[in-house]
C-alpha cells in the first residue's frame, strides 16, 4: 500500500518525504486555497519539483468537456510527473470518461476522481484511468459502506488485470485510514494532520519516558559502582 499526501503545503509534504512516508501528492482547488496557494500553476510546479519523480495529481477547473480536455493537456505540460484529475461527471451529470480515454491515448496519466460507486470504478477503469479516487468520507456521509466498495473495487481490478489503482480519499479521521487499508486500498491519500495522529500515542510517549528514566538510573548505578 502507498501513501499520498493530500496537501499543497510544501513544508508538510517535504517533512513526510524525508521520512520515506510519501509516495506521491494529491491536490485540488479547495486544498490549494486552504493551504494559501492562489496561483495554481506556480503552486503545482513547486510541488512537482519537490517530489519529482513521484506523482502529483492536479485537478481541472472547468466544467466544460472541450475546455476540460484542453486544460488537461496544458496542465500535463507543467511537469512530467503531473497526473490529471478528471471528475467522473460534470456538474450537470455529463460523463467525463471520453476525456479520460483521450488523455490516456496521448500518454497523459489520469486520476478519475470523485468516485462514489463501484459502477463508476468499472467505467473509469475501462476508460483507461491510471488512478481512480474513491471518496470514502462522502460515501459514509450518505450511509454507504466505503470499505465494501473499496474491497470490491480492488478485487475486480486485480481479477481482470486492469492497470488502474484505487486511491482512497476524503479522509475524515484516522479510523478512515485504517478501514481503507484493511479493505485493501492500493493507495490512501491522507491530510498531514491525520498522519501525525497515526504516529503519536500517549502511551508510546509514556513508555519512552520510562525507558529513559530507567536507563539514567542504571547508568547512575554503574557510575557509582566504579567509584
Amino acid at each position: 500500500m502507498q501513501i499520498f499526501i493530500d496537501s499543497a503545503n510544501l513544508d508538510e509534504i517535504e517533512k513526510w518525504m524525508e521520512m520515506g512516508i510519501a509516495d506521491g501528492v494529491t491536490t485540488n482547488p479547495s486544498i490549494m486555497l486552504k493551504d494559501g496557494v492562489h496561483d495554481i500553476e506556480k503552486g503545482a510546479k513547486a510541488i512537482a519539483r519537490l517530489i519529482h519523480p513521484l506523482p502529483l495529481s492536479v485537478e481541472v477547473t472547468t466544467d466544460d468537456l472541450d475546455g476540460m480536455l484542453n486544460q488537461a493537456r496544458q496542465l500535463a505540460r507543467w511537469a512530467d510527473n503531473i497526473v490529471i484529475k478528471v471528475p467522473q461527471t460534470t456538474s450537470q451529470g455529463l460523463p467525463c470518461f471520453g476525456i479520460m480515454h483521450k488523455l490516456d491515448g496521448e500518454g497523459i496519466k489520469v486520476n478519475a476522481t470523485v468516485a462514489l460507486s463501484i459502477g463508476q470504478v468499472f467505467i473509469a477503469a475501462k476508460a483507461g484511468a491510471t488512478y481512480i479516487s474513491i471518496f470514502a468520507g462522502r460515501i459514509t456521509d450518505e450511509g454507504g459502506d466505503a470499505s465494501e466498495i473499496i474491497g470490491n473495487a480492488v478485487g475486480w481490478l486485480e481479477r481482470w488485470e486492469y492497470k488502474s489503482k484505487i486511491i482512497v480519499g476524503s479522509i475524515r479521521s484516522v479510523g478512515d485510514v485504517i478501514q481503507a487499508a484493511l479493505a485493501g486500498a492500493h493507495i490512501i491519500t491522507i491530510p498531514p494532520q491525520f498522519i501525525s495522529k497515526m504516529v503519536d500515542h500517549r502511551n508510546t510517549r509514556a513508555t519512552v519516558v520510562q525507558f529513559l528514566n530507567d536507563a539514567q538510573t542504571a547508568e547512575a548505578g554503574m557510575q557509582k559502582g566504579k567509584k
